[in-house]
């Protein structure tokens, strides 16, 4: 079998809100698959169905090789979760956490000690052991989750928004440790609200809205919905803004604030030629001129007509 997750026509409702309204999900085995949507269009339902904390209305959803619904168990043995928030002890050394999680596996004392000391070094936090969580910077905190969403070594991983509120720094620790895990034969589902970090780290992307999925395929796959290659020309004064835009291929977009002006283009040279030359007889002087393949920030404005989601801070008490 190829397919980790299989997920055909899943319905769930709470009352009369659709959380999922027929979603459709293939992750392959062995891949990181991206989850982007805004708030409250089903991701993170589609993550408790998955890992069996809700039972779907309708429809086949299938983990490792399992019915989620009529083999539970056999599903939770196979899987990992590593939620938005740390489940950590703050007061415990991160060796004293692991070690604790895999006590609560039912793992055997020194099985415990020697599998908490072997995911400390994967994470690099072997140095760090010993010390209190709390001393624990953010990306720190969320490597020793991760590790602790591994004690089992599940086959299926699933992150939900893993690097939310972290930094810059904090976020690239937590994205190598996720492309070791892939190296190593993990299947990750990932949603996020950072469409970088799904361009970084997905193999393929799923865009669900509405609880359905409205779009699917590589990075690249997505940006080519845009119709491929785009021109960005930044003007040195910002009132021949319209000017500019006028000059472009049709569907221009104006940036004021940094005065940009974006199209989508087929043929790039002919464009770039055609647009220089243009801007060249209108006596418009631009600082830059530049191709380059759309953004996935500019495919989800496309496909959802929102530029990405609520910032944590504005997210609702419980989003669906």
């Amino acid at each position: 079998m190829t397919d980790a997750i299989v997920v055909e026509g899943a319905h769930k409702a709470y009352k009369e809100k659709k959380a999922l309204n027929g979603l459709d999900l293939r992750v392959g085995r062995g891949t990181v698959h991206g989850v982007l949507g805004p708030n409250g269009a089903g991701k993170t339902t589609a993550v408790r169905v998955l890992a069996t904390l809700l039972r779907p209305d309708e429809g086949r959803v299938e983990v490792a090789g399992h019915d989620v619904r009529r083999r539970p168990d056999e599903v939770r043995r196979r899987i990992g979760l590593l939620g938005q928030h740390a489940a950590l002890d703050e007061e415990l050394s991160g060796r004293q956490n692991l070690d604790m999680f895999g006590r609560l596996h039912h793992l055997r004392a020194r099985s415990a000690r020697e599998r908490a000391d072997e995911l400390l070094e994967r994470f690099g936090l072997g140095d760090t052991g010993g010390k209190a969580v709390k001393r624990y910077s953010g990306g720190m905190r969320r490597r020793l989750d991760l590790a602790a969403s591994l004690i089992t070594e599940p086959e299926v991983l699933f992150l939900d928004e893993p690097t939310t509120g972290l930094d810059p720094r904090g976020r690239a620790e937590v994205w190598d440790s996720v492309r070791s895990l892939v190296g190593g034969g993990t299947t990750v589902l990932l949603t996020t609200q950072y469409l970088e970090e799904a361009d970084q780290l997905a193999d393929r992307i799923s865009v669900i809205d509405g609880g359905r999925v409205i779009a699917d395929g590589t990075a690249d796959d997505l940006k080519a919905k845009l119709g491929g290659d785009r021109i960005d020309v930044v003007v040195r004064d910002a009132a021949q803004l319209e000017r500019c835009a006028g000059l472009l291929p049709r569907g221009a977009a104006v940036d004021a604030d940094r005065r940009l002006v974006s199209a989508p283009v087929t043929d790039r040279m002919e464009a770039l030629t055609s647009v220089v030359r243009a801007l060249q007889d209108a006596g418009i002087e631009a600082e830059d001129v530049a191709l380059r393949r759309p953004t996935l920030d500019e495919v989800f404005l496309s496909l959802t007509g929102r530029t990405d989601e609520a910032a944590p801070g504005e997210r609702t008490k419980e989003a669906v």
